[in-house]
């Protein structure tokens, strides 16, 4: 996986383009819930910045697992996952990316177990309590 540079609007987006894949497809819905956020303006990238973090994440799933069927490439293992969620060290961002990626979740009113995994992931590597999702879905 390609690195970002720690709390960058990349190393956010990428967490949330991970949650949009996190149950192997990418959905038009999830896409539309990130944009009414709206989720680039949010983070500070550009359409076309937001783009490139999707396609480089794709890029570098791909690459990693290419043996894997797709829905299984999209399931990065604990080690990765710890990685890229240590990009993100500021308090508030988290609570943002956390936010996003609940908000991409909700929008099939049901949680896959690969979105479950990276949102646990998320409160557990970054030491948030779990209530912080009711306080988040009030939000968002």
């Amino acid at each position: 996986m390609r690195s970002y540079p720690t709390n960058s609007p990349q190393a956010a987006a990428r967490i949330v383009a991970l949650a949009m894949l996190a149950d192997g497809h990418l959905c038009r819905r999830e896409v539309a819930a990130v944009e009414a956020l709206p989720g680039e303006r949010r983070l500070g990238l550009s359409p076309a910045e937001w783009q490139a973090v999707m396609h480089g994440l794709c890029e570098d799933l791909l690459t990693s697992h290419p043996e894997m069927p797709w829905g299984d490439a999209c399931r990065v293992d604990a080690h990765t996952l710890r990685a890229l969620l240590a990009e993100i060290t500021s308090p508030p961002l988290r609570e943002q990316v956390l936010s996003l990626c609940l908000a991409v979740a909700e929008v099939d009113q049901r949680f896959t177990d690969g979105e479950a995994r990276l949102l646990n992931a998320a409160v557990r590597e970054w030491h948030l309590q779990p209530q912080v999702f009711q306080h988040l879905t009030a939000e968002g």
